[in-house]
């Protein structure tokens, strides 16, 4: 992958990461935020899986590997918070 391509492509996760942050601030419901923040640390997954390829360092696979799932159990505690409360 070219440099110029990998620059492109984090450019625009990036701006997709600010408007999700602006969704967090701005979000009517909690569920939104929830969504929003969600989104976030899906695209900060693959920013750590696309740094990996440009830099040939894939330990920050296993790192991308180990903030997704810890992403998916703050998910499940957040959603369990807001359907019951806890």
């Amino acid at each position: 992958m070219s440099g110029t391509m990998a620059l492109t492509v984090m450019g625009v996760a990036t701006v997709g990461m600010l408007l999700c942050f602006v969704r967090v601030v701005t979000g009517p419901t909690a569920s939104d935020r929830a969504v929003a923040t969600d989104t976030v640390c899906t695209i900060t997954t693959a920013m750590l899986v696309l740094l990996a390829f440009v830099f040939d360092r894939y330990v920050y696979l296993d790192v991308a590997l180990v903030y997704a799932v810890l992403m998916f159990i703050g998910l499940l505690a957040i959603a369990r918070y807001l359907e019951r409360g806890i």
